[in-house]
């Protein structure tokens, strides 16, 4: 993986940095390479790589250190000179695939609510484009590279609002957890249905009122039935409309807090 250390990284234990964990010290440049007879031409960035494409193509179940090592043409315990379990490969996956933020992804000339619409946008972008992301266990906060440079430009995002640490930690949680939720419920709905990709749940949901319809009388379900009679779930909007009103509802919230501060 390529190595971070320029910039300064945390250190090793010994080094009197705090303990990191194999695949962050992986994802940072900071572990050794493999000296007891690597396979010629295997590397950790070809093995995240492979695992990522397998992820893309199949879904994050066909990952497994004996399915890469096949790709790769390599035996399954070559791959443990580089990785040392298949968490630690989720780690470096998640890594590759999720990349840094791009170049200009804030607007200096915008607003804090806007930044964070562009963030939050931009985040779910890549949940959409890689949907297995969302299936990856959750090994603890964002402590590589790109997890780290995208939690920065969030709080970026809220300079000059006068919002002290906690709560800009506090709201990139908040609209980081939105975002992953909304795109998950989306990928969800869309494979239970057979439709890939945002437009499964606007399907699903014209769907779910044609079947609900028939099983929610008005007599014991009046309100449920008073929304079908309303036309609203037959005219669903596009795949961003409850998107965009979840995220607007949030940022309505924090800027409850911006304008506190400003009083």
């Amino acid at each position: 993986m390529t190595d971070h250390r320029a910039g300064g990284t945390p250190g090793r234990e010994e080094d009197g940095g705090s303990f990191l964990p194999p695949a962050v010290e992986a994802a940072w440049g900071l572990r050794e390479r493999p000296t007891k007879g690597p396979r010629p031409g295997l590397s950790l960035d070809r093995i995240v790589g492979a695992a990522v494409r397998l992820a893309s193509e199949e879904g994050l179940g066909a990952v497994s250190m004996g399915r890469v090592a096949k790709e790769l043409g390599a035996s399954t315990m070559s791959l443990y000179r580089y990785v040392s379990a298949k968490s630690e490969l989720y780690t470096l996956m998640q890594e590759a695939a999720t990349g840094a933020p791009p170049p200009g992804l804030l607007d200096p000339g915008a607003g804090w609510r806007a930044n964070l619409e562009r963030w939050a946008g931009a985040m779910r972008g890549i949940y959409l484009r890689e949907p297995w992301l969302l299936r990856v266990p959750v090994s603890g906060p964002p402590a590589t590279p790109n997890a780290v440079a995208w939690w920065e430009q969030a709080l970026l995002a809220m300079d000059g609002t006068g919002l002290d640490a906690g709560t800009r930690l506090s709201v990139t949680l908040l609209v980081a957890g939105f975002v992953k939720s909304e795109a998950l419920m989306a990928a969800e709905v869309g494979e239970a249905i057979g439709v890939a990709g945002p437009e499964g749940a606007e399907e699903a949901l014209r769907r779910y009122a044609q079947t609900l319809r028939r099983l929610a009388v008005p007599e014991t379900y009046p309100r449920v039935a008073w929304v079908l009679d309303s036309g609203v779930l037959d005219e669903a909007g596009g795949p961003d409309d409850e998107f965009r009103f979840g995220l607007d509802r949030i940022l309505d919230g924090v800027a409850v807090l911006v304008e506190g501060r400003d009083a």
